[in-house]
């Protein structure tokens, strides 16, 4: 009988007779085993050995007429997450958010970022450096820090532009997230856990992508990773097998572990170019502050479902639409308010100018007004 004993199987000695059997069962199995090595090697060396892959161009380099499969790489080698460290791992920081306090200034978290720009242009998470009074950078290898201006920053998409000034900077290379599939390899390097674990390298796989998750308010279209993403990661590179950035590192789900997610690099691309630009993002603003009436409290009250105003900006679209406090906005440009998001999407869908129309409830009454959309200007 088979018997186990400390997690090894013993299997009781055959018998004689039936030993010829069993030998030619052993060379039927190692010729196999052998031919399958030979094919097997054959499709890796075909398939998977290093060769010229596409790079990916330097961020603001303008597009040829090459195509992409085309364009020779410098020399990175498929499947090396050795080369991809030691290719992108220069050019992904230490951010230090500084606030001033009773004690002067002291540091109050701290993130990654990559530099992506020869001028010293970093992208970084818009959480890294929310209130900072001071932001430092410390460099690769830690022996160099130096104070970062901030160019501009969105909170609705979490992302930043930095600037520093020194020479002889590495550059990370932008790739394309839209040709990132599920499975592919992931490698994320960043600073989990602050300077001291600087650099730090984890592989994983992309778990899914095109992502969209909400966090604190904020809409997320991201790539997801069961590479390990920690505090300290945010602002750092997910890259591919190329060595390329595909994503930005920004959130980890709390309840499980293996569940990490990076902000796709299309879309963070425009976002920086408008931040470099023009320091903030411009998009339609109405100018309100409102609280969202669910289907529970429109009946509990007697009024409609919809968004209630609580306050209205000076000068805003709103106010010059005549919109008061108390106002319930109902539908807006003929899409009724179902939901706590239902304003926001609509909003994305205009331009700065554009005139819709809002049916509002006043008192018992209902009016439909227009409103001419303004700039956010970074609001």
């Amino acid at each position: 009988n088979n018997k186990w004993e400390s997690g090894v199987k013993f299997v009781e000695e055959r018998k004689p007779k039936k030993f010829m059997k069993f030998l030619g069962i052993i060379l039927l199995m190692f010729f196999v085993a052998s031919v399958g090595g030979i094919l097997g090697g054959y499709y890796v060396k075909k398939n998977y050995a290093p060769d010229s892959l596409t790079q990916a161009k330097s961020f603001g380099e303008t597009n040829g007429k090459t195509d992409s499969k085309d364009a020779q790489s410098s020399s990175i080698p498929k499947n090396s997450v050795t080369k991809v460290a030691e290719t992108v791992g220069p050019a992904v920081v230490g951010v230090e958010n500084n606030v001033f306090s009773f004690e002067g200034l002291v540091p109050q978290g701290s993130g990654s970022g990559i530099i992506f720009d020869k001028q010293g242009y970093i992208v970084t998470n818009e959480h890294v450096i929310e209130g900072a009074n001071k932001i430092t950078v410390t460099l690769p290898g830690g022996e160099r820090k130096v104070n970062a201006t901030l160019v501009g920053a969105d909170k609705k998409t979490d992302l930043a532009v930095l600037k520093i000034d020194a020479g002889n900077l590495p550059v990370a290379k932008f790739g394309d997230s839209s040709k990132v599939r599920v499975g592919d390899l992931a490698i994320a390097i960043g600073n989990p856990l602050g300077q001291e674990y600087a650099g730090t390298v984890t592989v994983g796989f992309i778990s899914a992508v095109n992502r969209n998750i909400n966090m604190d308010g904020r809409k997320y279209k991201v790539l997801q990773t069961d590479a390990s993403i920690n505090p300290g990661n945010s602002g750092g590179a997910l890259c591919n097998e190329a060595g390329e950035v595909i994503g930005i590192n920004s959130l980890k789900a709390k309840q499980s572990e293996g569940m990490g997610f990076a902000i796709s690099i299309n879309e963070a691309i425009p976002i920086i170019q408008s931040l470099m630009k023009d320091h903030y993002i411009s998009r339609p603003y109405l100018g309100i502050y409102y609280v969202f009436i669910d289907q529970e409290t429109a009946k509990a009250n007697d009024i409609p479902v919809g968004v209630a105003i609580q306050q209205v900006v000076n000068g805003s679209a709103a106010e010059k639409a005549d919109i008061r406090q108390g106002d319930i906005i109902t539908s807006f440009d003929g899409v009724e308010i179902k939901k706590q998001d239902d304003l926001g999407d609509i909003l994305e869908k205009h331009k700065v100018g554009d005139t819709v129309t809002a049916k509002l409830w006043r008192n018992g009454r209902t009016l439909d007004v227009k409103i001419k959309l303004q700039d956010s200007k970074g609001q």
